[in-house]
């Protein structure tokens, strides 16, 4: 019997790198999952590399505009009539970046915010209203970063919305806890994915040699840690921000 088996979850930023591989370990340990990209094509074309891998049944694609309130509802409202209920948000859809801060535009910065902090607050809302209605508490996770504790020395927007990730997580830890719902969230160090393997070997290198476990992380470890805490193994833990990092640091 798989960790999350008869659950149902919802990941944000599912069709590539960390997002992806997220859906992949839940729906092979049992879950079923609604797949929530940025727009229909990508959500497509991550469901049709699922199927190539023989995830088809217990799986569902969304894309809802994920800063509209009403967008996010209806698309999760489509979840429920499809596999009755939901058990597990995953709010791991976000952007990053490197702009120095004389080099921002507030509509950057903005940009940043949006989909790093205000997009986990609109699908947390919609997603405790059902569970709340279901009665059967639930589990929140959120994608931090070891830059929520840390900083880092450019693209000030991107820690920013990380550490509001992390107010948000420990706030909604305790409003939600009455009902059951526990809010953790998992922040990723350096991790091997798409954009790392396009970085040189020599900014490559010295990040390696900085982390204390001698490697980078992969998708599989993340992705790990979201199955942990969406499943009853952590049933006594809410409001934990959990490093997955190798103890690595800026």
């Amino acid at each position: 019997m798989g960790l999350v088996e008869g659950k149902v979850a919802i990941v944000t930023g599912g069709t590539r790198g960390i997002g992806y591989t997220i859906v992949k370990r839940f729906l092979e340990e049992g879950a079923q999952v609604a797949l929530c990209g940025s727009r229909q094509e990508t959500v497509d074309a991550a469901l049709a590399k699922l199927a190539e891998e023989g995830f088809t049944d217990n799986v569902m694609g969304i894309a809802p505009q994920l800063k509209d309130a009403d967008s996010v509802a209806q698309a999760f409202a489509k979840v429920v009539d499809r596999f009755g209920k939901i058990d597990v948000l995953c709010n791991n859809a976000g952007v990053s970046s490197r702009t120095p801060l004389v080099d921002y535009t507030v509509d950057e910065f903005e940009g940043v915010i949006d989909i790093n902090v205000i997009a986990p607050f609109v699908c947390s809302q919609a997603a405790v209203r059902i569970m709340k209605d279901q009665g059967n508490g639930g589990a929140i996770i959120n994608t931090s970063s070891m830059v929520g504790k840390h900083g880092q020395p450019s693209g000030s927007a991107y820690p920013t919305s990380k550490f509001a990730i992390n107010g948000l997580t420990l706030s909604l830890a305790r409003e939600l806890a009455p009902f059951k719902i526990r809010v953790n969230a998992v922040a990723p160090g350096v991790t091997h994915t798409d954009m790392v393997d396009a970085l040189p070997d020599s900014v490559i290198k010295p990040l390696i040699e900085s982390i204390p476990l001698g490697r980078m992380g992969e998708p599989e470890d993340i992705a790990n840690a979201f199955i942990f805490l969406a499943s009853d193994l952590s049933d006594y833990i809410s409001g934990a921000v959990l490093p997955v990092d190798g103890l690595s640091r800026p």
